[in-house]
């Protein structure tokens, strides 16, 4: 950020540095005399009789306070404290006519002039008045600016997300935190409705009430949306600033990004939840396996022994060897979806893996009368992946998606893409009954499943999976209108 330029406010022994920027001499002559006068023995008086003159010494910036004739040739006073501003002059300067004119005193405070004084009004008193108060009212700006500088200077290189809001929470300023959290710039969060930054609008809602009834809220935590439309996990604080008659004037906050601690929560959870199905997994392994041999010997044993030509026997004896098959087959997939993947992580196209994924399921989509729509990156989405394991966690979920969708209405729609931050991902969409919040929560969890004769151990070896390649996983759901799951994998 680059700091507003000080003010030249020094005053050695009291003396008080004047230059009169004057073409008149007898204009000159009047100001020297009143400058003379035994009350102002501490000013002293310099003096230039152009307009140009005058823009050199502004440059030079020697002088504690400035006396400007409107009048300067071609030129006004005005457009001399224009550019002395320009330049970067801050002294206080006063400007000197010789008519009352209401527009010209306007004109120039709001150009910043510290004072307008009418020629043939002025005394000694009224001149070094109007001197010293114009040097007092400029070091007292001076001091201002700094604290300004200082502050802004916080708030810009903040690595707290810091921003201003009016009463409907919509941004009058954010420092650069914020725009690379949400990736707008300044310009445009002013111009952005607050709604666009909510997954949900009744979270707006919530926030904007607890700010008007109580004047603040802390730690309010919601998931914002970003430009791009990667969705954060945030805390957002909130306080109003009040005025002189106690009511809120304009509202400041901070919002905090917990999303990679929110995550790093997930995993701890997840991995305990998978030590704990591991330890159940073996055993069940450990005290089943043992009886389930010996039962399929038995089977086999039993054959011998019985006339296999009769056909309730042979399919008797199916059924005993199909279900001791799944039983076993059951206790490997327990074992596999708890215990941690050993990768063998390549680069590769991340688009070929879909692609070669998708064929696992095409067959089941054509005999369901399913339609598929399919869009991939043209992007460089080449990533460090183990093929085989990614197409196992996407398997996962295309079985589920097309599971949850009705026969020969069913919308499964695929697509992949790259992130701003580096990472690859597969959105999968199906248009299904959708999953409950409470459902939603609960997707990963060993064990659980909405489907009959499911263990609800697919999407709990998915996220292990994505876990293993330091990935993530987000669903978004509407009951009804159906489900969506983002794989994502880094580079």
């Amino acid at each position: 950020m680059t700091a507003e330029p000080t003010l030249n406010v020094s005053i050695k022994n009291d003396i008080i540095r004047v230059l009169l920027i004057e073409d008149d001499e007898d204009d000159y002559m009047l100001t020297k005399a009143l400058v003379s006068a035994r009350e102002n023995a501490n000013i002293k008086l310099d003096w230039v009789d152009s307009y140009e003159r005058g823009l050199e010494a502004l440059e030079q910036n020697d002088h504690d306070v400035y006396l400007i004739d409107y009048r300067l040739g071609h030129h006004t006073g005005i457009h001399l404290i224009q550019e002395a501003f320009r330049l970067g002059c801050r002294a206080p300067m006063i400007l000197l006519t010789g008519q009352d004119d209401l527009t010209v005193d306007q004109s120039a405070l709001e150009l910043g002039a510290a004072d307008y004084l009418v020629k043939g009004r002025i005394d000694a008193q009224l001149l070094g008045r109007s001197i010293r108060y114009a040097l007092r009212q400029a070091s007292v700006l001076a001091e201002v600016a700094e604290k300004e500088n200082k502050y802004r200077s916080l708030f810009e290189r903040s690595i707290d997300a810091i921003f201003v809001a009016d009463e409907q929470l919509r941004f009058q300023d954010a420092n650069p935190s914020v725009e690379r959290l949400l990736g707008y710039s300044r310009d445009e969060l002013r111009k952005l409705k607050p709604a666009r930054l909510f997954t949900e609008l009744d979270f707006l809602r919530e926030l904007r009430f607890n700010v008007r009834e109580h004047g603040q809220i802390k730690d309010f935590e919601t998931t914002l949306i970003s430009k791009s439309g990667r969705k954060r996990i945030c805390l957002i604080s909130v306080w109003a600033v009040e005025d002189r008659a106690g009511l809120p004037e304009w509202y400041q906050g901070i919002v905090r990004d917990i999303t990679d601690q929110k995550r790093a929560q997930q995993d701890l959870i997840l991995a305990e939840k998978l030590t704990m199905t591991g330890k159940i997994a073996r055993s069940i392994a450990h005290e089943v396996r043992n009886p389930l041999t010996n039962l399929s010997l038995a089977l086999e044993q039993l054959k011998d022994e019985l006339e296999m030509d009769n056909e309730y026997v042979t399919m008797f004896t199916d059924i005993i060897g199909r279900n001791v098959d799944r039983i076993g087959q059951l206790i490997t997939e327990m074992l596999n979806s708890s215990k941690p993947r050993e990768l063998e992580r390549r680069r590769q196209d991340f688009n070929d893996v879909v692609k070669a994924t998708l064929q696992f399921i095409s067959d089941r989509i054509k005999l369901k009368r399913m339609r598929l729509d399919v869009h991939y990156s043209t992007d460089d989405c080449s990533a460090l992946i183990d093929k085989e394991q990614v197409k196992t966690a996407l398997v996962n979920i295309l079985v589920n998606a097309v599971e949850a969708m009705e026969e020969g209405k069913g919308m499964l729609t695929v697509k992949t893409g790259c992130t701003e931050d580096s990472r690859v991902y597969v959105e999968v969409a199906d248009n299904g009954g959708g999953i409950t919040e409470a459902d939603r929560k609960r997707l990963f969890d060993p064990f659980f499943t909405g489907k009959s004769g499911g263990m609800g151990l697919g999407l709990t070896a998915t996220q292990n999976i994505i876990n293993g390649h330091k990935g993530s996983i987000e669903v978004d759901s509407l009951v009804g209108h159906g489900t969506t799951f983002r794989l994502y994998f880094p580079k």
